[in-house]
């Protein structure tokens, strides 16, 4: 094998780089970075109990360790509390526990612009879909300041683009995308005081199947032109759709969040998710798209929900989010 030579490589945000990265035959490696582990046990934007646990089951699975194999510094800063909800009012039926999921999801921006502002690169660890209400604020605040915007990449089962008035159930993990690109509900879209956190252009759904006739309606309102659905990853192929997705969402910005959500792999696969729909992607399609994001180096923060123990077989479902984590921080076949 050929000796590493010295040479950085840009992979998010530069402070998040330990050491320079190696080059092994012509292939270079990710650099090094240091990490912090996030955990947002919150299900209470869903109607299935269960995810709360997610974050404790990924860390069963193996993530520290797996992490560190790959030369990454690990961080693990805990659970950020969330409320219980058999003691809380549900509230309006429109949006159930809106105050509490805009209290959790501000508290999770607030502990991913400080794991930025620190140096370190934030992997959060879901919990229900609604915690990206705040992940994403973190780092958008965090490169707002610095007069740069952010790209997201959504890779979903669901659009996640229903608001308070077009919901058919009130969840608001149906909600944050919508939220994110300026939509409702107002308490998560203004978490941290602004809005929106993503610009339409570099706001990217990948593997969407399921979708809700208002939400169609939401995504042509809101002018999100990047939406890659299964029948595209079908015809097209897993890496043309990711170069392109990663284009657009990359497109004038410093980089972007990557939003994973466990159901957007098949239920043969992933069985372990909170609301599971047939006709996903496979293992090995799944694994490529996190390869290609980490030979893009331009992957900022990431998050990892849905995760639901309750319903999942032998830690199945966890332990391929570990895989795919690792995938994305530059775990590679050769």
């Amino acid at each position: 094998m050929a000796k590493p030579s010295e040479t950085f490589v840009q992979a998010g945000s530069p402070a998040s780089v330990l050491s320079p990265a190696p080059v092994y035959g012509g292939v270079q490696a990710l650099p090094p970075r240091k990490i912090k582990v996030i955990g947002v046990p919150l299900d209470l934007g869903a109607s299935r109990r269960g995810v709360d646990m997610g974050p404790s089951a990924v860390r069963v699975a193996g993530l520290e360790a797996r992490l560190e194999a790959l030369g990454h510094e690990v961080l693990d800063s805990g659970n950020i509390s969330v409320a219980i909800a058999e003691t809380k009012s549900s509230g309006h039926q429109s949006a159930r526990y809106l105050k509490e999921i805009t209290d959790t999801c501000t508290r999770a921006a607030e502990m991913v612009l400080k794991s930025l502002t620190e140096g370190m690169t934030p992997v959060i660890l879901g919990g229900d879909h609604s915690v990206a209400a705040g992940s994403v604020a973190g780092v958008a605040e965090f490169y707002r300041k610095q007069n740069q915007k952010i790209g997201l990449i959504w890779i979903d089962a669901h659009a996640d683009m229903n608001t308070p008035e077009s919901s058919p159930s009130g969840n608001v993990h149906g909600m944050p995308f919508a939220a994110l690109v300026g939509l409702e509900p107002e308490p998560l879209a203004k978490i941290l005081g602004f809005a929106p956190k993503v610009q339409p252009e570099n706001a990217v759904l990948i593997g969407v199947r399921d979708i809700d006739p208002a939400e169609k309606e939401n995504i042509r309102r809101a002018g999100i032109s990047e939406v890659y659905t299964m029948r595209d990853i079908d015809e097209r192929g897993m890496r043309a759709v990711m170069e392109e997705a990663l284009r657009a969402a990359g497109r004038g910005t410093a980089g972007y969040h990557v939003s994973l959500d466990m159901d957007w792999i098949d239920p043969e696969d992933a069985p372990g998710v909170g609301t599971p729909v047939r006709g996903g992607a496979t293992y090995r399609e799944a694994h490529l798209a996190m390869e290609i994001i980490a030979d893009h180096g331009r992957m900022l923060s990431l998050e990892v929900v849905e995760v639901n123990p309750v319903i999942d077989e032998h830690n199945r479902t966890a332990d391929l989010a570990v895989e795919l984590i690792s995938s994305a921080f530059g775990k590679k076949i050769l």
